[in-house]
């Protein structure tokens, strides 16, 4: 093998675990965040429910 591929793979190599790392970190958070969004629509959705029976309900009366 070429003495600057050598090179090359042995230094891409001893840093793959701060690469996969990274990658799991990023893709935890991206999880995290999605989750409490969803968590935070689904609230927000059951408000405005709320809110729409609340202003029907008032709306109905005489």
């Amino acid at each position: 093998m070429d003495p600057i591929q050598a090179e090359i793979y042995s230094t891409v190599l001893t840093a793959a675990p701060y690469v996969i790392a990274a990658y799991a970190l990023m893709w935890l958070v991206l999880l995290i965040y999605i989750i409490f969004g969803s968590r935070s629509l689904k609230k927000t959705e059951q408000q405005l429910a709320a809110l729409e029976e609340a202003v029907a309900q008032r709306e109905d009366r005489p």
